[in-house]
């Protein structure tokens, strides 16, 4: 693999591939360390931004070393370049996030009443308070996210203070259509260990600034796409997404890791299709990139030999819950979902035996399929394989290196590696 695995700027440093031989017969944990590492390293992930960009040409310069042929495919996003996102009432102050598609506010800040969303009737000039109930949130098409801010705008709220009541007590940013219509005024994420005093105010229906201050447009991203033909009938494609709101380093640096060791060995072994392996951006807005491959370049059905998607929080570390806080345990998240067409279940069962999450292989369809993977499903593929799953710090400005090590990684890129060579 190229010399860019490990971080950018090190004079001589060696690459992860010296560390790591290229037919090597299991993954190797360091290695994929160091891939999570400088996933890391490229900072926020949010479409077509710095991080997003940068990680996208890092990989595209490792599968170049690999012999890969690569080119990105563009397309335009939403975005935010936030100045600014706060609510205040009196002397207390928190910052929120602005949920995409981002309306601004003035400047200044919008000062306006706040009042609980629960309470019936009219949010005429208000700010709407919204506590959402429990759940590892994911996304605003979620019926409980978007009825409950279609009901607050109904009722007149100038805007709306969304608390996503989670299992860390973190804002969680939330995936959103970016070919819909957006919410008509500011919706932001307020974190439930900041919501208390604000839950009180609400009550009280006191004055609250919130204020979003921030560039807002479109921008350019791209799909990279790498593709090493050997001549064959038939492809075998792999996919994962690299972008989403925050660092993302198990919800997206896990499947990375995956995608690249894959990329590796395939690459080494010589199988008897064409390699096409996609990193997709604009997933955040509910799987925009992927869609974009899918209709404009994807090679047809008949062509395919397998499409394997590695999707969000493929070895993701589980926690404790105890009075003093969340404490990390050396296990993996069990929130993670394996599927397959039928054809491939038995087999892909028989890999991932013993990876809690992962032993129940349900029938890829659109009821157990999870993000890209239903759409290609859908568009009549007739072998796939797909992972989904949702941290404890999913969608969370912590999703850091806390939330994955590459020990995690190694037995789910071990699993993948075994159940593709069963498959080809």
């Amino acid at each position: 693999m190229g010399a860019g695995v490990l971080a950018a700027g090190a004079a001589g440093a060696a690459s992860v591939a010296k560390a790591a031989p290229a037919a090597a017969a299991k993954p190797d944990p360091a290695w994929l360390q160091a891939v999570l590492e400088r996933f890391a390293g490229f900072g926020v992930k949010a479409s077509g931004g710095a991080g997003d960009t940068a990680s996208g040409a890092w990989l595209e310069g490792e599968l170049a070393s690999l012999g890969y042929r690569s080119e990105r495919q563009a397309f335009e996003v939403p975005y935010a370049e936030v100045r600014k996102a706060t609510l205040a009432v009196g002397d207390k102050v928190v910052d929120v996030f602005p949920q995409a598609i981002v309306r601004t506010t003035d400047p200044t800040g919008l000062t306006l009443p706040l009042k609980a969303a629960s309470v019936g009737g009219s949010l005429d000039g208000a700010i709407a308070l919204v506590v959402l109930p429990f759940r590892r949130w994911v996304s605003l098409a979620e019926p409980a996210a978007s009825s409950a801010l279609k009901d607050a705008f109904d009722r007149g709220a100038e805007a709306a203070v969304l608390v996503t009541t989670g299992p860390t007590g973190e804002a969680i940013g939330l995936n959103v259509s970016a070919s819909k219509p957006a919410f008509p005024k500011p919706v932001v994420i307020l974190a439930p260990k900041d919501a208390e005093p604000f839950v009180t105010a609400a009550k009280a229906g006191e004055s609250a600034t919130l204020t979003v201050d921030a560039e807002v447009g479109r921008r350019p991203a791209y799909n990279l796409i790498a593709r090493l033909d050997r001549g064959a009938a038939k492809t075998l494609i792999v996919t994962t997404p690299r972008s989403g709101w925050f660092t993302c380093v198990a919800e997206r640096g896990a499947g990375v890791a995956v995608w690249l060791w894959l990329a590796e060995t395939l690459a080494a072994s010589r199988p008897g299709v064409n390699l096409e392996f996609v990193a997709t951006s604009g997933h955040e807005y509910i799987y925009l990139g992927g869609e974009q491959y899918l209709e404009h370049h994807a090679p047809k059905p008949a062509d395919t030999h397998l499409w394997v998607h590695i999707g969000a929080s493929a070895a993701a570390r589980d926690w404790h819950e105890l009075p003093g806080g969340l404490r990390p345990l050396p296990s993996a998240d069990s929130q993670r979902v394996l599927t397959a067409t039928p054809d491939l279940i038995a087999r892909t069962r028989a890999a991932f035996a013993g990876l809690n999450g992962l032993e129940a292989v349900y029938e890829a369809n659109r009821a157990n399929a999870g993000g890209e993977l239903v759409n290609v499903i859908e568009a009549g593929y007739a072998r796939a394989i797909g992972l989904y799953g949702g941290h404890r710090y999913f969608h969370t400005a912590q999703d850091d290196l806390r939330c994955v090590s590459g020990d995690l990684v190694a037995p789910v890129a071990a699993a993948f590696q075994s159940v593709i060579a069963a498959s080809l």
